[in-house]
């Protein structure tokens, strides 16, 4: 490869071909290949090396604590999870129509590894998509109301293809808070799919958002498009192995 030619691949940022590009030569060489036939043996891993970086860039956005999959998610160890229903769900049906997932159990069954593990499906089936703890959001939202940027923070995850919100459970927030979560689910419903994990049956929502009117419609339109998963089974952060009773 030529100084200049090296020179031109790194301005272009094709920076796979010019790791590939002295060994497909030596082969199109040897193999007599056509033009064409060897631009498409650079290209393509180039193609490739590219979704794969912009996959990698979209997961990091999303924000998930850890990469859960829902094809390592341990069924045998979870009976309360129906894994037929979440091979549907895997399926992203409920993001194109819009539809709400809420999995609703104890600490420990494993409702943060499904609502990881969609998002991540999602993400690399092209969804924008970011996961949030429940705290973390009613924060951002209260630090929104001090600079007057709840709009522009409704804006931004109402645009998101799948947004999952995490352990919404009992929270110590203002009724402003309260106020600015209905605006974002609002904004969202019927027009984007949203994946709730909560230890709340929908009967104690009120109890920590604090307006029972406000929960009803919120809840209304929570439910209107949603699949309710209510997981009952052992959790599965339990000490594992021998000597575990003794812990």
């Amino acid at each position: 490869m030529t100084e200049e030619l090296q020179q031109l691949l790194k301005n272009l940022s094709l920076g796979r071909i010019t790791e590939i590009f002295p060994e497909q030569l030596k082969q199109a060489q040897a193999e007599d290949i056509t033009y064409d036939q060897f631009l498409l043996r650079l290209l393509r891993p180039q193609w490739h090396a590219r979704q794969e970086k912009a996959l990698s860039w979209r997961v990091r956005r999303a924000q998930m604590p850890e990469l859960w999959t829902l094809e390592t998610f341990p069924y045998a160890k979870q009976p309360g999870v129906n894994r037929r229903q979440i091979r549907a769900f895997a399926e992203l049906d409920f993001i194109a129509k819009a539809e709400n997932i809420v999995f609703i159990g104890p600490t420990g069954v494993g409702k943060t590894g499904l609502a990881s593990g969609l998002l991540l499906k999602a993400i690399q089936n092209g969804c924008r998509g970011q996961f949030m703890r429940a705290q973390d959001l009613f924060d951002d939202m209260y630090a929104s109301l001090a600079d007057r940027s709840s709009p522009r923070l409704v804006r931004r995850l109402a645009r998101l293809d799948l947004l999952v919100i995490d352990e919404l459970g009992y929270l110590n927030i203002r009724p402003e808070q309260a106020n600015v979560f209905f605006k974002l689910m609002q904004e969202r419903y019927r027009r984007k799919a949203t994946i709730i994990t909560t230890n709340l049956a929908y009967d104690d929502w009120a109890s920590f958002l604090g307006n029972r009117l406000m929960t009803e419609a919120l809840l209304g339109r929570v439910r209107h498009q949603c699949t309710t998963v209510n997981i009952e089974g052992p959790s599965l952060r339990e000490p594992q192995g021998q000597g575990a009773a003794k812990r």
